[in-house]
């Protein structure tokens, strides 16, 4: 019988490396009353300020924190996309659909809802921007949070040779996983998706493995050769960002798992090519016939470009959603003179949203963005930042 919950693994007595999290403080309320501040000046809510604030400021003058109206939480998630410096897919930052499970605190309850959220978001391959917020911190109750970096990401299997079968940016929450008993598969892949781990409050953290229908990959080929599916290439097609705490007008929801959909560098350039990932760039450049003798032939620049093509010209073959970086690059500048024209700030940072292939083609390389500042909310935070 088919579930739509994931399925969680044997549960292993021994304890995890994980830290628990600080004993979240009550709320700020010159934070809280900004916010609200905020969301009455940008959208027309029945509700008087003053009559807002005042609830507000009851609330947690009782209890420490205060419950944000569904209208508040879905502005405040899409302001921090906006408020995003290292994003360069902001334009669309007012479409983010919210799915609100702030009731939801309970490990497997989490790993269910994001199995939820992957299928909601997927949509076969019409990828819709999407997120899950689950409950809350609480003064001296800390809420539910995601260790994965992103819902799906592939296993870094460390071998006897000192060598990684996988992504190597994943060995440790790989390492993390086997520690609490989940049962890798045999042999290991290079494209084995972890399970979704999730701790509550000061507990220990659990593993859920997700299920093969809630993950939608695509196989990669390129146009114009075809020993390129050879490789057996392959990537997932929603990138849903998982351990980085939305935090709303002095509220933190530790897990808000949030997602846009890929931009094919971020595949093509990025992710299959880096050193310390999966490091194609020679195996493609030999199968090319390329000389590597040395840097100065450019065979890094020209197997990395043949990379993008094939990533770009799959995804647009499986009916996948994707973005490619100069049609981004351009409508990241749209984004930027509405921004200037509601007088309002755009943080960006330079390095991020300029593309790692032909930057120096695409537009928003040649001017200066505002700096991005830390401090900026609502926003979605580092996981090592949690105030």
């Amino acid at each position: 019988m088919a579930t739509n919950a994931a399925v969680p693994a044997p549960r292993q007595e021994a304890r995890c490396p994980v830290t628990a999290p600080r004993a979240p403080r009550e709320v700020d309320l010159a934070e809280a009353e900004d916010f609200i501040t905020q969301f009455h000046t940008e959208t027309t809510p029945a509700e008087t300020l003053e009559g807002r604030l005042h609830q507000v400021r009851s609330e947690i003058d009782a209890t420490g924190t205060y419950t944000h109206t569904l209208d508040e939480l879905t502005f405040g998630a899409r302001v921090a996309w906006r408020n995003s410096a290292r994003c360069i897919g902001r334009l669309y930052w007012n479409s983010l659909r919210l799915r609100d499970m702030r009731h939801v605190e309970s490990p497997a309850g989490v790993a269910t809802e994001c199995v939820e959220h992957l299928r909601d978001a997927t949509r076969g391959g019409r990828i819709r921007s999407t997120i899950t917020v689950f409950a809350p911190d609480r003064p001296g109750n800390p809420g539910p949070r995601i260790h994965n970096e992103q819902l799906v990401r592939y296993a870094g299997h460390r071998t006897a040779s000192g060598k990684v079968r996988g992504d190597g940016r994943n060995t440790d929450i790989t390492d993390l996983a086997r520690a609490l008993g989940w049962q890798r598969p045999e042999p290991p892949g290079r494209f084995d998706v972890l399970p979704i781990i999730v701790s509550s409050g000061t507990c220990a953290p659990e593993i859920f493995e997700i299920p093969p229908d809630a993950v939608l990959e695509v196989p990669l080929s390129h146009p114009d050769h075809e020993w390129f599916a050879d490789l057996r290439l392959r990537w997932h097609a929603v990138p849903a960002i998982s351990n980085m705490p939305l935090v709303v007008g002095g509220v933190t929801y530790p897990a808000a798992p949030f997602n846009g959909w890929y931009l094919g560098t971020e595949i093509g350039a990025r992710n299959l090519v880096d050193a310390d990932r999966y490091d194609l760039l020679p195996v493609i450049a030999e199968r090319l016939g390329m000389d590597t003798s040395s840097e100065r032939t450019l065979w890094r620049d020209r197997a990395m470009v043949e990379m993008v093509r094939a990533v770009q010209h799959s995804f647009d073959a499986a009916g996948v959603t994707m973005a490619d970086h100069h049609g981004e690059s351009k409508r990241f500048l749209t984004h930027v003179a509405r921004e200037e024209k509601a007088g309002r700030r755009c943080p960006a940072d330079w390095s991020w949203i300029v593309p790692p292939v032909s930057g120096g083609l695409t537009p928003v390389y040649h001017r200066y963005y505002d700096e991005p500042d830390p401090e900026l909310r609502p926003a979605f935070i580092s996981p090592q930042r949690t105030s």
